[in-house]
């Protein structure tokens, strides 16, 4: 369905009822899945199936949004030239943060991380998909006039219950991610032809860790600490 086609109707949900039992066996399990998901950093150059990348922004695709709008769009990149010129641009802005931008508790606060401006996981990682977020619509008119511009709503909400599910459906295939972030991003609209009105969001890095890749030793909050229940 196009975005400029509007719901016509209801269709019946489909929807798999199970046992309490079978619904707390799932919930265990899948916390379990996730909870040894880790931001990785070093990254083999190992090839990813394409079908797999595939399967995952589909999965990002049923994710819910704002008046059902879909604001996003994601560019996979897999081109080693092209992802020199991503890697070249983000460690200039990176450089920026580190040394300019970013406030002394910030920096404080990612030292523990190991971070710094240098980014090689952008050309040794095979694939890296840019998210981006789109504010609105261009929707073509057939009798080729100027396009309509359809307002997208609840757009940041969106776009990050999306790339959530992404991350989920990478980690859940196999594979390792990160999120890279650099700021501003502004440059991966020119380096990946993408138009104006469309918001760089996020970086996702993915692919096999090295095996030698080391992680933080990270604690997460408890089921308390987390949640309050009223």
């Amino acid at each position: 369905m196009s975005v400029s086609e509007a719901p016509r109707g209801f269709i019946p949900l489909v929807f798999e009822e199970r046992t309490a039992e079978e619904m707390s066996d799932r919930a265990s399990r899948f916390y379990d899945l996730m909870r040894r998901r880790r931001t990785v950093r070093d990254f083999t150059d190992r090839p990813v199936p394409a079908d797999i990348i595939q399967h995952a922004l589909l999965t990002a695709g049923s994710a819910p949004s704002g008046a059902h709008r879909q604001p996003w769009h994601f560019v996979v990149v897999t081109d080693t030239a092209k992802k020199a010129e991503i890697r070249e641009a983000a460690e200039r802005e990176e450089r920026e943060f580190y040394g300019r931008r970013a406030s002394k508790e910030w920096l404080e606060a990612l030292a523990p991380l190991g971070t710094d401006p240098n980014k090689p996981f952008l050309t040794t990682a095979p694939v890296l998909i840019a998210v981006f977020l789109k504010r609105f619509t261009l929707v073509e008119d057939p009798n080729g006039g100027a396009p309509t511009r359809l307002k997208n709503y609840y757009t940041t909400e969106s776009v990050g219950i999306a790339t959530g599910f992404l991350i989920a459906a990478l980690h859940n295939a196999g594979l390792a991610t990160l999120t890279h972030t650099p700021s501003p991003m502004r440059f991966l609209n020119a380096l990946l032809d993408r138009p104006r009105h469309e918001r760089p969001y996020l970086l996702l890095v993915a692919g096999y860790p090295a095996p030698d890749a080391n992680v933080p030793v990270l604690e997460r909050y408890t089921l308390d600490e987390l949640a309050t229940f009223v």
